[in-house]
């Protein structure tokens, strides 16, 4: 595939590759050079912002007829 850079130093990366990839507008990209190659990849602190709060965990709660639990102090009332 090949993109044309913009007067301003912009390409557009082709709608099969943001697909494929799951980028997205605000997506961080990083930007390496190996020789005369420029590389592009997803940033991992990006993936994971993303991610992160997106998920509602189940919340086990302390089951307090154990010996040792916080509520179980050993004395009876």
């Amino acid at each position: 595939m090949d993109v044309t850079v913009a007067e301003r130093g912009q390409i557009t990366l082709p709608k099969a590759v943001r697909d494929a990839l799951g980028l997205s507008k605000g997506t961080l990209l990083k930007v390496e050079l190996e020789g005369s190659r420029i590389i592009l990849s997803k940033s991992v602190d990006d993936a994971l912002s993303r991610v992160r709060g997106k998920f509602e965990l189940d919340r086990v709660e302390p089951d307090d007829s154990k010996p040792g639990s916080s509520r179980d102090s050993g004395q009876r009332r």
